[in-house]
């Protein structure tokens, strides 16, 4: 099989294109949910079931997708010209959503709300399993979708210059303007990022693939222990991030009187994150992958009542607590998915199937499911509480918003810590996958589902 020597370039090249999606996934989390509940006139709980059922919509999407990157190939390999047909269905998709001519109805939110997230899909995904294919090695696994998640991260701190800029300004319609420059930087970004990355990063070579019944793929894939559980703890910590990310404009500006200052306090947040994601790489090093996503899920459960201690028009406290909180921000997300390429390798051991683009697709798929359980469910309790965005609220609806914003996620991440702490592939089982890997493909190609 052909190297890929991983230089700090193309590193660089292939984490670009992360900038523009996270750029895109922070405001669709934080900003859009409320721009469409007050702004667009539609109500908090119209908005969150239809972000919620256009989430579910990728339980059916996302695996199809995941095994029609696996399955058809082209010249540039199995995953870049994936990568490029998403952009088309992903700028007209941002454009309509980003940058709509009211009124709207929730039929137009939910249909091109679909339509971004079969274009996110099939471009995260494909990005995802790329990264995991780039090298078979346990460690440097890590440093890739460390370098992906450091861009990630990167791209929320450039976006959300976008609205602080503006929060600071004070046009007279804040809430469009915001939403409308976040969706510009993303129509600009998005093409530059993906055209750096397909030029300039190659893929790995794979044999042709052989093909077997999708029955006996499905029914193998249930039986992967190590999959369900990491799947599990995606689950939770979708669950307990989308809470943060769906309540946090109503927490700083409602609940804690921050005004103009939430968007920069987000920079914090993030920009915390972007300088420790290294430190989070090299500990996964010394303490296995694993375990240190487990610490990693059980402090930020232990660190999130903390912002109890945030009084109404605290900013400097409420910075240093989203700073402190930040500083583990990158080991959740980017650890899930180094662990889930050796859970692939794994499979792939137990069954001869080479299917990376189908468990990220799983990964992908129980991430959307957890945000969107957020963003519904939340949405539907704060609107029961009486909690009025931008209104007249009793102390006993901000105090609701307030306790679902930190005690729903704590349960989730103490949980994600729980599943992944006696987790069973660490370093050594994963060499030991890569070496029967490589003793099989010297004597047949692998396999992938359908016939």
């Amino acid at each position: 099989m052909a190297s890929l020597k991983l230089t700090p370039l193309r590193l660089l090249a292939f984490a670009s294109p992360a900038a523009p999606i996270a750029a895109m996934g922070l405001p669709i989390a934080v900003y859009l949910p409320p721009f469409y509940a007050t702004e667009m006139g539609l109500g908090l709980a119209t908005v969150g079931w239809v972000f919620m059922i256009a989430r579910f919509w990728d339980v059916f999407t996302d695996p199809v997708l995941g095994v029609l990157s696996d399955k058809y190939r082209t010249r540039w390999g199995r995953r870049r010209h994936w990568i490029v047909a998403s952009l088309p269905v992903m700028l007209v998709a941002t454009y309509m959503l980003f940058i709509p001519t009211a009124p709207v109805s929730a039929t137009y939110l939910l249909m091109w709300m679909v339509i971004l997230y079969i274009g996110w899909t099939l471009l995260t995904l494909s990005h995802m399993s790329w990264g995991a294919e780039l090298t078979p090695d346990y460690n440097e696994r890590s440093l890739v979708q460390g370098w992906r998640e450091g861009s990630l991260i990167l791209g929320m701190l450039l976006v959300l210059i976008t609205p602080a800029v503006i929060d600071y300004i004070g046009p007279e319609d804040v809430g469009t303007a915001r939403v409308a420059a976040m969706g510009w930087f993303v129509i600009i970004l998005l093409p530059i990022a993906v055209l750096a990355a397909v030029s300039l990063v190659g893929e790995r070579d794979v044999p042709e693939p052989k093909h077997v019944p999708f029955r006996e793929a499905v029914s193998v894939l249930l039986r992967n222990s190590p999959l369900r559980r990491l799947l599990a703890a995606d689950l939770a910590n979708g669950i307990g991030s989308g809470t943060m990310a769906a309540l946090f404009i109503f927490v700083a500006a409602d609940v804690l009187q921050m005004g103009s200052w939430s968007s920069a306090i987000l920079l914090a947040y993030f920009g915390a994150g972007v300088i420790f994601v290294p430190l989070m790489i090299k500990l996964s090093y010394v303490f296995g992958k694993h375990q240190t996503l487990a610490a990693s899920a059980i402090l930020n459960g232990l660190g999130l009542p903390l912002i109890y201690i945030v009084g109404p028009g605290d900013v400097l406290m409420m910075v240093l607590f989203t700073a402190l909180f930040g500083i583990n921000l990158g080991a959740g997300s980017f650890l899930l998915r180094s662990v889930m390429a050796d859970v692939a390798d794994h499979d792939e051991v137990e069954t001869g199937n080479q299917r990376t683009g189908l468990f990220f697709s799983l990964l992908t798929m129980t991430s959307k499911v957890g945000a969107a359980l957020a963003v519904g469910l939340t949405y539907y309790l704060i609107d029961t509480l009486g909690f009025v965005p931008r209104g007249d609220n009793t102390q006993a609806a901000l105090d609701g918003v307030r306790a679902t914003f930190v005690w729903l996620p704590t349960v989730m991440y103490f949980a994600v810590g729980a599943i992944m702490w006696t987790f069973p592939l660490d370093e050594a089982q994963q060499q030991e996958n890569r070496r029967r890997i490589m003793e099989r493909t010297e004597r047949e190609p692998p396999i992938v589902p359908f016939e």
